[in-house]
């Protein structure tokens, strides 16, 4: 049939140069291949990106918000659903590879793949060696740290387990803001003061909502009180040109394709 010999070239187009080249489209249907392994699925992948925008966004969607686009059965959009959280657990997964977080762009980075595709607001404590080398992340809270009232004490157990010189906190708002607010002002105070006691640093605590990202270090938004002595030489993030965080203007980093 023609659509096997296309399913075909597809996957040899694929294994002979990767995905460079292919269209948002073109990437669902050779997905598609492996779940609706007898039918035409160019439409279908045509008809997943008109309804959702984007390849992201059809990765990101529920079983039941893809099954709403006639064709995506009950096993394709469970397929298509499981992608997404897979490539996040592989990227957590990743035992005894560090990465070195020395400057604003690499913590950025970090923090955005860290939460990527998540619905709810999910807030981590990223434990940092005096090389700024990541020993593990601790997922504090899902959902508001309102709601998790012994959240200092967990973060306070996450940097003593792992030893860490200091702690770098990042949080989404899937609302689509990257602004702070007073709570999240509040609990990084906190958090600040609770480290301090222990001889960790706060490195930063970066907001991120989907690419977008807040850096609070980078706006002056962590009052830096008393350090224990010799903290803050051991542990600091440049902004990638050597200079210390400072400033008050609310500065949003928005990370581009190739950063």
């Amino acid at each position: 049939m023609e659509h096997e010999g296309h399913r075909r070239r597809m996957r040899e187009r694929y294994l002979s140069q990767g995905l460079d080249g292919f269209a948002q489209h073109e990437i669902l249907e050779l997905l598609l291949f492996y779940a609706i392994p007898q039918k035409n699925v160019n439409p279908l992948a045509h008809a997943l990106i008109d309804r959702f925008g984007s390849l992201h966004a059809v990765l990101g969607a529920t079983p039941r918000q893809l099954m709403q686009v006639e064709g995506i059965g009950e096993y394709a959009a469970t397929f298509l659903s499981l992608l997404g959280p897979v490539a996040r657990t592989a990227e957590r997964s990743r035992e005894g590879q560090r990465v070195r977080l020395s400057n604003r762009k690499a913590a950025v980075n970090y923090c955005i793949r860290l939460l990527a595709g998540e619905k709810r607001e999910m807030f981590y404590a990223v434990c940092l060696n005096g090389q700024m080398d990541t020993l593990g992340d601790a997922l504090i809270a899902k959902g508001s740290l309102s709601d998790v009232p012994a959240y200092p004490r967990i973060v306070a157990d996450a940097a003593l387990t792992h030893n860490a010189h200091g702690v770098l906190l990042c949080h989404n708002h899937p609302g689509g803001s990257v602004t702070p607010s007073q709570a999240d002002l509040d609990a990084t105070d906190t958090l600040h003061r609770l480290l301090s006691e222990i001889e960790v640093v706060l490195v930063d605590h970066i907001i991120v909502s989907g690419q977008e990202a807040l850096s609070m270090a980078r706006n002056g938004m962590i009052r830096r009180g008393p350090a224990p002595e010799g903290a803050e030489a051991r542990v600091a993030v440049s902004d990638g040109e050597g200079r210390p965080p400072c400033g008050l203007k609310i500065d949003h980093l928005t990370i581009t394709e190739d950063a």
